[in-house]
């Protein structure tokens, strides 16, 4: 494992200095490479699928897994976009001139080797590669021993495409070993990596939190609530509240919890259970008295992210209350308030702890694409040193740049 975390690292230094146009050669001949290797992409993702069922996967997880001709297509898709996108590896943040005439400036410069660990899904190779490739990372991947067959095809593709631009093939490399023990090894490679990204369910994120000793990046949790205030326009919530739980309930962005004002929770509740028709409601005593359709919930639902076609309801007295039920029950992903009056928002957005807050939209927004950053490489629930989608951005760091003539300090 260190011998790989040094050949990503040797990597990282020469694409640091490679010119951002080279790069986008890269990822276009990466995405062609990909396209033309279709077949045998195909062929190592079926033994995946095989094995995953004869091992009794359930049919979502295998569904995460599966790939065709248009998740292919859509893979390379992703990396020509990636392409077209603004390189952010040099940009002068700021600068100023200090009174002795010294020039202090701030400019981006890649992370060096970014690891990867994720879960089931094979698309997360070509789309993290992509994103580590055109912000100057080394993308140092570990995927998971479901996907490896698949993992390997398109990182062979991938590589190839790299190379025919000139650059280290290193530029990405996969980890095959997909023991338990060379997964907390590569969290361990500190003089190597230097940030870590997980993308997976919740005993992934538990693993890095006990065992990394790298710096990391959480892509955390979603409980996500909509919050319908006194002054809400109903016919607007119940289109923001179906929107949020059922366009995609298998995603973090999607809500898991419904606050109700006890002012209008007679009007509105009994209406969005009829929209909600196929998810399992379980709620508070105040909600199952207004709809019998709402079960009772158990202590741990309000906290829970179900990802599922199921949500929690509860109906609170004011808007304070549905503050704090928010930062005492939510992970700090992305939280929603339906409103027409002006103060309850500002009070919302400013007082809810989380990485996003929206005022009269659907949390299903929170996303790299929607936000207009092209694409990204999760949603970071901590503070540090990002929060919120991560796009290109979030794959630099700063250094700064100062420049005298012949300045010494007395």
């Amino acid at each position: 494992m260190l011998a790989l975390g040094e050949r990503a690292k040797a990597a990282a230094t020469v694409l640091a200095q490679a010119p951002g146009a080279v790069r986008d050669e890269a990822l276009l001949s990466a995405a062609d490479l990909l396209e033309e290797a279709t077949d045998s992409v195909l062929a190592a993702n079926r033994d995946d699928v095989a094995n995953a069922q004869a091992a009794g996967t359930s049919d979502t997880l295998v569904d995460r897994l599966r790939l065709d001709h248009g998740r292919i297509g859509a893979m390379a898709a992703g990396l020509r976009n990636v392409a077209a996108l603004a390189d952010p590896v040099g940009e002068r943040v700021d600068g100023w001139v200090r009174p002795n005439g010294l020039i202090v400036e701030r400019v981006r410069v890649p992370l060096g080797v970014v690891a990867i660990i994720y879960e089931s899904r094979p698309n997360v190779t070509s789309d993290a590669f992509g994103l580590c490739l055109k912000s100057a990372n080394a993308a140092f991947l570990r995927g998971s021993s479901a996907a490896l067959q698949s993992n390997i095809a398109i990182a062979e593709a991938l590589r190839e495409g790299v190379v025919k631009a000139g650059l280290p093939a290193d530029a990405l490399l996969l980890v095959t070993d997909t023991r338990h023990s060379a997964a907390t090894e590569f969290m361990r490679l500190r003089s190597c990596i230097d940030c870590l990204i997980p993308r997976g369910g919740p005993a992934l994120i538990s693993s890095v939190l006990a065992n990394a000793t790298v710096p990391y990046v959480i892509d955390g949790d979603g409980n996500c609530h909509v919050y319908v205030d006194a002054a809400a326009d109903l016919d607007m919530a119940a289109d923001i509240v179906a929107n949020a739980k059922l366009s995609r309930p298998s995603v973090c962005n999607a809500a898991e919890s419904l606050l109700v004002h006890r002012s209008v929770a007679e009007t509105f509740l009994p209406r969005i259970v009829g929209d909600l028709c196929d998810v399992e409601l379980v709620g508070d005593s105040a909600s199952q008295a207004i709809s019998r359709r709402i079960g009772a919930a158990s202590p741990d639902d309000f906290s829970t992210e179900f990802l599922a076609l199921k949500m929690s309801v509860a109906v609170v007295d004011d808007l304070d209350a549905a503050i704090t039920h928010i930062n005492r029950h939510g992970t700090g992903h992305s939280e929603a308030i339906v409103t027409g009056d002006l103060a309850a928002a500002q009070s919302f957005t400013r007082r809810v702890d989380a990485a996003a807050v929206l005022v009269n939209a659907s949390t299903r927004f929170v996303d790299g694409e929607e936000f207009g950053f092209g694409a990204e490489i999760g949603i970071s629930t901590q503070k540090l040193h990002a929060r919120g989608p991560m796009g290109l951005t979030q794959l630099t760091t700063t250094k700064f740049v100062v420049t005298g003539q012949g300045h010494t300090r007395g």
